[in-house]
């Protein structure tokens, strides 16, 4: 049979392999498998519930490639759910914050953990005077000052370096009225509400400044999957009486509270909402004025775990006889 000499056959033994986790697995790879492209986020905060409320920080965002594994082997993997919403009003007329994200975690033989997202407090509750909001993956905003939280100062809660930011912190001294500050996204830091006048009466006069929500900082983006898709956006801060809810940031963060349409605050009202499934979105700040249960501070997102296994090609050189040429130009696996 004659032979051919120094040609290059790069037979493809293995495919690229996408796994996607939403909820808690395992992870087996593939046989050729040697290391992994990764991205985790962890669960979102809860945003603050009650009076003009913070929102919620987004889940720890970590992406990167080369983590080493071994091929065909089983690691455990753990899909944090978001916090929840602070308790509306009345039911926490005292004031209510929310509750942190749970950690996201890749258990391979260097573990990738993500931090959950930290909670957003309540404005105007005596419990939730001067409480800072919560740290996390990103930090939640803090609630609005108010008759009741006249002039105590709140920090923001403060984001993990390297998979976050922090929430903003609003503090404008009654009786100056703003909304809710904004949690903290994967991108950005979150940012304070609008500042309105003093203490307005029952209904806001035409023309009176609003005191917006500060909107949730913005998520980031990643192509894992093949084309861009932003996560761990911040939560919005909820607005005062009559003025609209902060937006939720880009990458699945819940919009503010916003409250009963007025002259200056165009209708109609809703509640806080949640994080976006499996985004590790915050959650959205309550406000007392808005529709039943009033006052309910919205869940953070839950989070997501994936993992991309390469295409492993290995070129080899050697002397080959023309039926083995044939059928591997034939198959597509000839470069010579």
């Amino acid at each position: 049979m004659p032979r051919l000499i120094g040609a290059v056959l790069n037979p493809k033994l293995q495919s690229e392999k996408i796994n996607t986790f939403n909820s808690t697995g395992t992870l087996t790879t593939q046989p050729l498998t040697t290391e992994v492209e990764y991205l985790v986020v962890a669960g979102g905060g809860g945003g603050g519930g009650s009076y003009y409320a913070g929102g919620g920080g987004a889940g720890g965002f970590r992406t990167a490639t080369g983590n080493p594994v071994a091929g065909g082997s089983p690691y455990p993997v753990v899909v944090g759910g978001g916090g929840a919403g602070g308790a509306p009003y009345p039911s926490s007329p005292t004031g209510s914050s929310g509750t942190k994200g749970s950690n996201s975690v890749l258990g391979t033989p260097t573990p990738i953990t993500s931090e959950g997202g930290g909670y957003g407090t309540s404005g105007g509750g005596t419990g939730d005077s001067g409480t800072p909001a919560g740290p996390g993956g990103s930090g939640g905003g803090t609630g609005a000052v108010s008759s009741i939280r006249p002039a105590y100062p709140a920090s923001a809660g403060t984001g993990v370096p390297g998979q976050g930011n922090p929430g903003a912190a609003q503090n404008f001294p009654y009786p100056q009225y703003s909304g809710g500050a904004g949690g903290g996204g994967a991108g950005a830091a979150g940012n304070t509400g609008g500042l309105g006048g003093p203490a307005p009466t029952t209904p806001v006069p035409v023309g009176a400044p609003l005191a917006v929500g500060g909107p949730g900082g913005a998520g980031l983006s990643s192509s894992i999957t093949g084309s861009p898709v932003y996560y761990a956006g911040g939560g919005g801060g909820g607005g005062w009486a009559y003025s609209n809810g902060g937006s939720g940031g880009i990458g699945g963060g819940g919009q503010g509270s916003d409250t009963a349409p007025s002259p200056v605050g165009p209708g109609p009202s809703i509640n806080a909402q949640a994080g976006t499934t499996n985004t590790g979105g915050g959650g959205g700040g309550g406000n007392a004025h808005d529709v039943n249960p009033p006052g309910a501070g919205a869940a953070g997102g839950s989070g997501i775990v994936i993992v991309k296994e390469a295409q492993i090609a290995i070129d080899t050189s050697s002397v080959w006889d023309l039926r083995t040429v044939f059928k591997e130009v034939k198959a597509g696996n000839w470069n010579g």
